[in-house]
């Protein structure tokens, strides 16, 4: 899991590490650097803004046959895709620069910029606030489909290589913006995409999918929102990724971009 909820508000769990290893650097830089306070901030804000740009940029040249399908996603900056390492290399380089008339804060300023940027790769890595799935596989449960048909979830993995399970809502901004990407993905070979609408009747997710042209096999209804307690999913839209034997391979929490299906369906 990707993502915690606190009350009302889906809170990205690497941004949510990023901050909290951003003001221990703050907080270090302060007591140790022995810097005036508007070099100081100079540095600091400069460095945010650097290693954002650098760590987005990373993610961008990294993934670029994605990107290039639709060069606009690039500047979607709210959206998942930062490299740590590459920020950690354009922070590093401005640091450098800001403070090359002041040696010994620059080496001070670099040491505590590599040891918080490490810091957050590592927590990226672990996860240690989010990650165990809810379920292990498939969830045997049966929900019909906009005709009326059931449709047993454990049974796709009759036909499939990767099962893509999506929980959305009309009333989900982030959901309908990815929901092209997914019928993308329901098109490719070996792989079965169910979108599972969450709680609501069959007239509104019927006329979305006819007003926008979506096409899905396995577009499914979910009122009593199962899947959502089941996944322990806290909030829209949820990702699963199941592979053929229906074993969970990766959630993901929030929109997805191109990048991250794309990912899915290569590894």
């Amino acid at each position: 899991m990707n993502a915690i909820a606190l009350g009302p508000l889906l809170i990205s769990l690497p941004r949510l590490y990023a901050v909290g290893c951003a003001l221990l650097l703050l907080l270090c830089a302060r007591l140790l650097l022995g810097l005036p306070r508007p070099a100081q901030q100079r540095w600091f804000t400069g460095l945010i803004i650097v290693w954002l740009a650098g760590a987005r940029a990373g993610h961008i040249l990294l993934n670029l046959e994605s990107y290039s399908a639709d060069p606009l996603e690039a500047l979607k900056v709210w959206q998942p895709g930062y490299q740590g390492l590459w920020g950690m290399a354009a922070g590093l380089v401005w640091t450098a620069w800001t403070l090359r008339a002041r040696l010994l804060a620059m080496g001070g300023a670099m040491a505590m910029l590599i040891a918080a940027s490490s810091l957050w790769l590592v927590l990226v890595t672990l996860a240690p606030l989010g990650n165990d799935f809810a379920v292990d596989a498939l969830p045997e449960i049966t929900l019909e489909d906009v005709e009326g048909n059931e449709v047993h979830l454990p049974s796709l993995t009759d036909n499939a290589d990767l099962i893509i399970v999506n929980l959305w809502a009309t009333w989900c901004p982030p959901c309908l913006r990815e929901m092209p990407l997914l019928e993308e993905a329901a098109q490719r070979e070996g792989v079965s995409v169910v979108v599972a609408n969450q709680g609501e009747d069959l007239l509104p997710m019927v006329r979305y999918l006819d007003e926008q042209q979506l096409e899905f096999r396995y577009a499914l209804r979910d009122p009593s929102q199962q899947l959502m307690a089941l996944f322990q999913a806290p909030g829209l839209p949820t990702t699963v990724l199941f592979d053929g034997q229906g074993n969970t391979l990766d959630v993901h929490v929030g929109e997805l971009t191109r990048a991250q299906l794309d990912r899915w369906l290569k590894d």
